[in-house]
C-alpha cells in the first residue's frame, strides 16, 4: 500500500505527532463514507492493530491503514492555506481527485 503526504501536510502532521501526549501514536487514514467507486477520507491519531498495515512515507511519517480496504491504497494527503485552511485527502490512483 502507498501513501503520499505533501510537504505542507507533513509539517502540520509532524507538529501534532511531536506533542507529548501523541508520542506513542501514528497517523491513521480512514474511510468516512464510501459509495460507488470512490470514498471520502478522514484522519485520526491511533495505534495500529492486527487488522492494519503501517506504511512509511518519504516524509518520515508512518501511516496506519486498514489492510482490508483497497480504497486506502494510493491516498494523497495535502494541506491548503487558501481559500480555507485544512487538509484534503484524495486518492488519484482510484480516480478520486477531490470532493464532488
Amino acid at each position: 500500500m502507498q501513501v503520499k503526504i505533501t510537504r505542507n501536510a507533513a509539517k502540520v502532521i509532524q507538529r501534532e505527532l511531536e506533542k507529548e501526549e501523541n508520542k506513542h501514536l501514528k497517523l491513521r487514514v480512514l474511510i468516512t463514507q464510501s459509495h460507488g467507486d470512490h470514498a471520502h477520507y478522514g484522519m485520526d491519531l491511533d495505534e495500529p492493530t492486527e487488522n492494519d498495515v503501517v506504511v512509511s512515507t518519504d516524509k518520515g511519517i508512518d501511516v496506519v491503514l486498514s489492510k482490508d480496504e483497497p480504497m486506502l491504497d494510493g491516498v494523497k494527503i495535502d494541506y491548503f492555506y487558501l481559500p480555507e485552511e485544512g487538509f484534503a485527502i484524495t486518492n488519484p490512483s482510484k480516480g478520486n481527485h477531490g470532493d464532488h
